[in-house]
């Protein structure tokens, strides 16, 4: 069975709508590199097509949209001495298709219900149309495998209000619908039971029109009809104030002393400080410094700075370790190479942002 599966449904007045279906249920959808190698070609091709009207990006099974990159086969391509030649080779191509969705001449719905977490939420952000459910679940939790959030993280979680993005980036907080609304990250609320009345909807629509228009309406109808299990609970909207007071430092090493310092009852809060603590010292600084880097860049120009940082990441230890511990052997207690923030040297901060070769492969974007 392919990873990945294409479904063309015919509209009533003669036109297709393409469904693309991350198929990897077991993996939680986990993006490979055979998956974005059978989309992009797709989704090229459905871009010159006439006869495709939009496109709808969704997943195999209830559980996930997409729970992140196959980082476990990076994992493997580091233990084995190919870190260098496998990171360049999978997120040059993830990002190629991340950038071909952000910049896509058709309408694409992300259908993000479940789990949405790193390569997904680089997936669904592109996407002129995103929608989440009572069930999503979005994060960018890569402080805790000592990487950052890249996948275009760098442009959109500078777009979040205030400094959300960067706590974000360093606590790896879940993101629920209604915060997900809030944030920038998604576009429309929809029952997770109505997707099929979505494609039944978009089948049966006028497509003689502005396509993105004709999706706009067909969703928000689909958002109208789905109030009664919309989810309210907004914490990150409810915490905004506190996550500008404590992000208003002058380094990453004091906003991690003053988090350390709080004392709260909120459940909340105590959660940020715990992800805060356990996470990679140095990722902390990766993530601050990669944020302040790419502020002003343009979309192109980021996803060119990411491949630098991720590229590098997969040349030295820390990320291999992280995926170790959580993700390899679950033993839960990663070896960093610093056990502080304090104690991270900025000289080895600034190798990762050195890139590794003559000519970067996404300069060409």
């Amino acid at each position: 069975m392919s990873c990945a599966l294409f479904t063309a449904f015919p509209t009533a007045d003669g036109k297709q709508v393409l469904e693309i279906q991350l198929n990897a249920e077991r993996s939680l959808n986990a993006l490979s590199l055979e998956m974005i190698e059978l989309i992009e070609p797709q989704l090229r091709a459905a871009q010159t097509d006439d006869s495709i009207v939009a496109v709808i990006l969704t997943s195999a099974g209830e559980k996930a949209f997409c729970a992140g990159g196959d980082v476990v086969s990076l994992y493997r391509a580091i233990a084995a001495g190919d870190g260098a030649a496998a990171g360049t080779a999978y997120f040059t191509r993830e990002y190629q298709l991340d950038y071909l969705i952000h910049c896509y001449t058709k309408p694409i719905i992300c259908w993000a219900s479940g789990i949405v977490m790193g390569g997904g939420m680089g997936l669904m952000n592109g996407c002129s149309h995103r929608v989440v459910t009572q069930t999503s679940h979005l994060a960018m939790p890569e402080v805790t495998i000592g990487l950052y959030p890249d996948v275009g993280g760098s442009w959109f979680l500078n777009r979040m209000p205030g400094r959300t993005g960067l706590f974000l980036g360093l606590t790896g907080n879940p993101i629920y619908s209604a915060d997900a609304l809030f944030l920038g990250l998604a576009d429309r609320f929809i029952d997770a039971d109505k997707y099929g009345l979505m494609v039944d909807a978009l089948q049966q629509a006028d497509w003689s029109g502005d396509a993105a228009l004709t999706v706009t309406r067909v969703l928000r109808q689909l958002e109208q009809q789905s109030e009664a299990v919309r989810r309210k609970d907004a914490p990150i909207q409810a915490h905004y104030d506190f996550i500008q007071r404590i992000t208003d430092q002058d380094s990453v090493t004091e906003l991690l002393n003053a988090m350390a310092k709080l004392q709260s009852d909120d459940p909340w809060i105590q959660r940020s400080k715990r992800a805060i603590t356990q996470g990679s010292p140095l990722s902390v600084h990766l993530i601050a410094e990669q944020l302040k880097r790419t502020r002003h860049l343009s979309l192109s120009e980021v996803f060119a700075a990411e491949l630098v940082l991720s590229t590098q990441c997969c040349m030295h230890t820390e990320f291999a370790e992280g995926v170790r511990a959580l993700l390899v052997d679950k033993d839960g207690k990663p070896d960093w190479m610093f056990k502080s923030v304090e104690s991270v040297d900025p000289k080895v901060v600034e190798q990762f942002f050195t890139s590794p070769w003559e000519h970067n492969p996404l300069t060409t974007l």
